[in-house]
């Protein structure tokens, strides 16, 4: 691995990388102070950003953290990568305790923040080459690694442009760039396809993959994005009020919603059927304007679908599809839940 000494056993400077969590939470607490008001602006009461935050990350894995806005993912994020001390709680990260010694972070994790302006005044190559001394590579490596990634990623025609001249997709794929210069055991990513192209994603996931294959990699996610969460994570925590409110693998949170089908209509004028009566047949309905929500037992699918589609009803209709439920579901379900938390707890899985 360039840039970091590891053994054929997985362990990175005598850490047995896959004999422990990559990383460890427990009890993380941090609280934000209260700000006076000055002149016409109110007051901020205290803020409790980290509410007891406790979680455990696999090595070589690709865990997700996903929450509202203020859920508290990016105050979590902060702390994991040295940038912010919690004010209880404990944080290690390949065996290392950084809380105790946050310095460490750097050596053991590349870290892409959702905002960067720290590169904006360089070139796409130059960026990159950058990354790379200042994670201890000598010139050449430092250049091979920056071709490479710069080659991975599909950046060659944009190399000598500056950063700040990019479009908003094309500049966030540059700072992904940067990021993977040097190889790290740990990757931390908060948002890192935001405002890229279907191509460009690929072309992301596709450079995390190989680096979780070739050098065992771990990966924490920070996305809002809940399709691609849906189709990268390995696991994911959901957070809300600086507290983990529910952990599994996707397909365990989606389990949660229920077994059901979901049954989608929108009609051209006014709908031909009977709201109630339908809802008493199959289940929940729920009506805005000319669309429908059904939502359905498995083995109801089928005879909603007949009623809808079998007879004078399907004149009426613009579009309808079926749905099992999706990590977007899961997310509005548990969303503004964190008071309530203890009624989530059979959410949370090791």
């Amino acid at each position: 691995m360039t840039g970091m000494r590891q053994a054929v056993d997985g362990s990175v400077e005598g850490v047995e990388t896959r004999t422990r969590a990559a990383v460890r939470v427990s009890g993380l607490v941090k609280t934000y102070p209260p700000v006076r008001a000055r002149r016409r602006a109110a007051a901020v009461p205290a803020v409790r950003a980290s509410d007891g935050v406790t979680l455990e990350v696999r090595p070589g894995e690709i865990f997700g953290l996903l929450g509202p806005n203020g859920a508290g993912k990016s105050t979590l994020v902060r702390q994991l990568t040295g940038l912010l001390r919690p004010d209880e709680g404990g944080i290690e990260v390949l065996g290392h305790d950084l809380v105790r010694h946050p310095r460490r972070a750097a050596r053991l994790l590349a870290y892409l923040a959702q905002e960067s302006s720290a590169l904006d005044e360089l070139t796409v190559a130059l960026a990159a080459e950058t990354t790379g001394r200042l994670r201890g590579l000598d010139l050449p490596a430092a250049r091979r690694a920056r071709d490479e990634v710069l080659d991975e990623l599909d950046l060659g025609p944009l190399a000598d442009r500056p950063l700040k001249r990019l479009s908003g997709g094309e500049r966030r794929l540059a700072c992904v760039a940067a990021a993977l210069v040097g190889e790290r055991p740990l990757l931390v990513l908060d948002e890192p396809t935001t405002g890229m192209d279907p191509y460009a994603r690929r072309a992301v996931w596709a450079a995390v993959d190989r680096r979780r294959a070739e050098h065992g990699a771990t990966v924490v996610l920070v996305t809002h994005n809940v399709i691609e969460a849906e189709t990268v994570l390995d696991r994911v925590a959901v957070i809300d009020r600086g507290r983990v409110i529910a952990c599994d693998t996707p397909g365990g949170l989606k389990a949660t919603v229920g077994d059901e089908v979901r049954l989608e209509l929108v009609w051209r004028d006014a709908a031909p059927l009977d709201v109630p009566e339908v809802a008493a047949l199959h289940g929940t309905a729920a009506v805005s304007g000319r669309r429908w929500t059904l939502r359905l037992a498995p083995e109801a699918a089928r005879e909603a679908v007949s009623l809808v589609t079998g007879g004078p009803a399907f004149a009426a209709l613009d579009d309808f599809r079926l749905a099992t439920p999706s990590l977007e579901d899961v997310y509005v379900a548990l969303g503004g839940r964190a008071e309530g938390a203890d009624g989530a707890e059979g959410l949370v899985k090791a």
